[in-house]
């Protein structure tokens, strides 16, 4: 043992000095995760893994964070957490100082739509009194989706079928992502800027609510309310809802059923 260093560290002294490189070699970071082994005790910390499908990071959240947080943690809750990294020097253990929690993936999409769409249904943007009707034989009729999604290639075949006397003008929009949201709320203004349409039908083809979380945007709600041309609503599959739907003038369970709700059937009115 000549050749070792000469400093012969002590277990505390050990942990001490990895403590402080740990603490100044990490700055603050984001982790997002689910919750698991949480317990609670007494003394109102926190202490639960963040894992993923392949390790865990134990956590700690000291009751101060833990009483300013509008989380509820619970095992399970997927989250996206703010902190620091540190080591509990008695164990060795390093672990994840959380200072402020937020609901992240699908749970906190589902508590914003639920927010919204409260607040909008209290400011009667849902009031059946404000719905226009469709006109019974449109003559042009104006589409907001995506130029290469599955829901316009449905929505010209069902035209097409039912109703091939109707001019369609296509209003190209992302239909997710970033930039989605404010694509689809410039269309909608757009079309009712130039008057073109006597109907508008808004939407796109099935997914997560992830997915479709540009039609539970306000700034799209709002637009969609605003607009003088009745608005058609055709988010996802049946079993999908959007904010969408609830503020359009109707709500069609799929495109292939909104270019139906919305024309007449030719074949029969000859």
């Amino acid at each position: 043992m000549e050749n070792e260093s000469a400093h012969v560290y002590t277990p505390s002294e050990l942990n001490r000095e990895i403590k402080l490189h740990l603490e100044a070699g990490f700055p603050r970071l984001l982790i997002e995760a689910e919750v698991s082994n949480l317990a609670r005790p007494a003394s109102g910390h926190l202490y639960f893994s963040l894992k993923d499908e392949r390790a865990q990071v134990r956590c700690a959240m000291f009751r101060s964070a833990a009483m300013r947080s509008a989380v509820q943690v619970e095992n399970g809750l997927k989250v996206l957490a703010a902190g620091r990294i540190s080591l509990y020097e008695p164990r060795g253990e390093y672990q994840f100082i959380v200072e402020r929690l937020q609901e992240a993936g699908e749970g906190a999409l589902q508590r914003r739509f639920e927010e919204l769409k409260k607040r909008l249904e209290s400011e009667g943007l849902f009031d059946p009194a404000r719905k226009k009707p469709l006109p019974p034989y449109p003559a042009r009729i104006g589409l907001v989706t995506s130029r290469s999604g599955a829901a316009l290639r449905d929505l010209l075949h069902v035209l097409g079928r039912r109703w091939p006397v109707a001019a369609i003008r296509l209003h190209p929009v992302a239909v997710q992502g970033a930039d989605a949201p404010s694509e689809l709320r410039r269309a909608i203004e757009a079309a009712n800027r130039h008057g073109w349409a006597e109907i508008l039908i808004v939407g796109r083809g099935g997914g997560s609510l992830e997915d479709l979380a540009a039609f539970n945007e306000e700034s799209v709600a709002r637009a969609v309310h605003d607009s003088t041309i009745p608005v058609v609503s055709a988010v996802g599959h049946e079993t999908d809802f959007s904010i969408c739907d609830f503020v359009a003038d109707l709500r069609a369970p799929t495109p292939s059923a909104a270019a139906e709700l919305a024309t007449p059937d030719g074949a029969v009115l000859k």
